[in-house]
């Protein structure tokens, strides 16, 4: 069965489609490419399973692939320029779309070129990995990173289509699944708090990949996010809800170097500082904050920094984050399980003291 969701953006509205085997069947998304250029961009380890499944329905089209490595480490200006390159060859009018075929990181690499190229072409976003499929392609945010933070060169720029095929995911590695949750366990968190104690009566059937829990927990975070870019595309207020963790998580991302901790992972720590940071200064239950962890440690994900980190270096690198305003903190934090809130002007000795225990 298929799940279709829907991102209300007026003339840029787009479906979200989520169900098993729909990589195979055209129908699902031929109707999302606007003209005859396409350009397939994939990675080393998805291509060789999944681009035969793409390519077998474009043979009447003008196309071309663009293989990168895999990994958070090649989201890079250099790896852009490769597709910037091959849509160059192909001579891609404006009328060209990109199909980003992977994770997380083909997403936001090929969105990011997408939005470039001739000021703008479309993208139908194919993600393969369950934090793909949950959070990074849907919504528009598109960007490469930096070897000073992440995703500090980017553009919002919404796909034309979103396909989400569940059988991708039997192929993904348990690690990777596991980071994925941590997306999920973030709805919940952030917003949700029916969803969370759903989550927790759920874990194992999740962990077991039960095609209809996934798809369930799929469709549920798809919806809640659509909800939200609907209302605040850009992220003016609201939508910058949906970066709890983040901040203390990509800046965990980039001072332990790229591709050690996967996004997820460095999300879930990242979750439990904020919770533990809003336990700290009397605006959370500290009880919710350690019912966040235990959930976490369900999907065996971390809940620490790990070894070696200096709070120094992840302060400063947090001072880059976007969402500050003036060189001051701007975090989001909760009021406890599905109560999160955005807070200026966050006490950087606090910070330090959730940072340092």
């Amino acid at each position: 069965m298929t799940r279709e969701v829907r991102v209300d953006l007026g003339a840029r509205s787009y479906p979200i489609r989520i169900g098993a085997g729909i990589l195979s069947d055209a129908a699902h998304w031929r109707d999302a490419l606007p003209g005859r250029h396409v350009l397939v961009v994939s990675n080393d380890v998805v291509a060789p399973l999944y681009l035969q499944r793409v390519s077998a329905a474009l043979t009447d089209r003008t196309f071309a692939t663009v293989i990168l490595p895999d990994g958070e480490a090649h989201k890079t200006l250099d790896a852009a320029a490769r597709v910037f390159a091959a849509l160059a060859e192909l001579k891609a009018s404006r009328d060209a779309c990109i199909i980003a075929l992977g994770g997380g990181v083909i997403g936001d690499l090929a969105g990011f070129a997408a939005a470039c190229w001739m000021r703008g072409i479309g993208c139908v976003q194919m993600p393969t990995t369950l934090l793909a499929m949950v959070d990074s392609s849907v919504g528009g945010k598109t960007a490469v990173d930096l070897p000073q933070g992440k995703n500090l060169i980017g553009a919002f720029h919404q796909p034309r289509a979103v396909i989400a095929d569940t059988d991708t995911l039997t192929t993904l590695p348990e690690r990777e699944l596991r980071a994925g949750f941590a997306e999920v366990v973030k709805y919940g968190a952030l917003g949700d708090a029916t969803f969370f104690a759903w989550l927790e009566n759920h874990a194992e059937d999740l962990l077991a990949r039960d095609a209809q829990t996934l798809t369930e927990s799929i469709a549920h975070c798809c919806a809640q996010k659509a909800a939200i870019v609907a209302r605040d595309e850009t992220e003016q207020g609201e939508r910058a809800l949906l970066n709890f963790g983040h901040t203390f998580g990509h800046a965990l991302e980039t001072a332990s170097g790229y591709g050690t901790l996967l996004h997820g992972e460095a999300i879930a720590i990242g979750m439990c500082l904020a919770a533990r940071l809003s336990a700290q200064l009397g605006r959370a239950p500290g009880a919710d904050a350690e019912r966040l962890a235990t959930l976490l440690r369900r999907f065996a994900l971390p809940t620490e920094i790990p070894a070696g980190i200096g709070t120094q270096n992840l302060v400063d690198i947090m001072r880059l984050d976007k969402k500050n305003v003036s060189g001051r903190l701007r975090l989001v934090l909760w009021r406890g399980v599905g109560q999160a809130e955005i807070v200026a002007d966050v006490d950087e000795n606090a910070v330090r003291g959730v940072l340092s225990r």
